[in-house]
């Protein structure tokens, strides 16, 4: 039986392919010590099977549907959903079009279960809803949710609106990622130094190392903005209830 010898072809890094991924930002060049995030696009078909060894991942997809395969079970994946990958664990997407995610990960040992949060649940459950002075917190994977350092949600605020009071934190560090609007964002040790001061949207994702304040304003649109954290698993307004009631000029947890 003779055998069938197929043609070779001709691939480009100057043309488009059907997947991308992009390291954001890494230990080395971020000022962060446990976080990561990779921007994954797929744009037909099916990605290659991915896998972090020493890192546990949490995919955020932004825009599209498909699909997240992980240990041969399949996690259907809307628009802000969510799905924590274990430490070391292989995964590969699905897309039915296109789909665009941020895959954020933290250094960890220990392998937890899988675990997906649907959007369309999570932001009808008061429970995971945090509602502070014009703006929204949703806890998309929470200190419930068994991870070794990883904690994330969304922050929706509206239009003109400040973060209050400024807070810092002795044992997180957090990534914020800006995925619809504009605004500002101060990262700062203390009054004195408050030396980073920058313009923010859709697109940009911002470094808070520990022990650095870290408010954001919105202007004349509504602001939305992914925040990772890794470290001690807690969400600062659970913790110190003077976050959510303003009472106090500056908060450190």
């Amino acid at each position: 039986m003779g055998i069938a010898i197929k043609p070779g072809k001709r691939f480009s890094i100057r043309q488009e392919g059907p997947f991308t991924l992009k390291e954001v930002l890494n230990q080395k060049n971020s000022n962060l010590e446990y976080l990561s995030l990779a921007h994954i696009q797929v744009s037909s078909g099916q990605s290659p099977c991915l896998a972090f060894p020493e890192e546990e991942t949490l995919l955020f997809l932004l825009e599209g549907s498909g699909s997240v395969v992980v240990e041969d079970q399949t996690y259907p994946m809307e628009k802000y959903d969510v799905l924590y990958i274990p430490v070391g664990t292989p995964f590969r997407m699905i897309a039915e079009g296109f789909l665009s995610l941020y895959a954020y990960r933290a250094l960890g040992t220990e392998k937890f279960p899988v675990h997906h949060a649907a959007w369309k649940k999570i932001s009808q459950d008061p429970g995971r809803i945090r509602k502070l002075h014009q703006k929204n917190v949703y806890l998309m994977f929470d200190v419930t949710e068994p991870a070794n350092k990883l904690v994330a949600g969304y922050t929706m605020y509206e239009p003109y609106t400040r973060a209050w009071p400024p807070h810092n934190h002795t044992d997180q560090e957090e990534v914020y990622s800006f995925i619809e609007g504009k605004g500002a964002m101060s990262v700062y040790p203390d009054d004195e130094h408050q030396t980073f001061v920058t313009s923010v949207e859709a697109g940009d994702s911002i470094t808070i190392p520990i022990l650095n304040y870290h408010p954001v304003f919105s202007q004349e649109e509504p602001l939305t903005f992914i925040w990772c954290i890794a470290g001690a698993r807690y969400w600062v307004g659970d913790k110190n209830k003077d976050f959510i009631t303003g009472k106090v000029d500056k908060l450190t947890t």
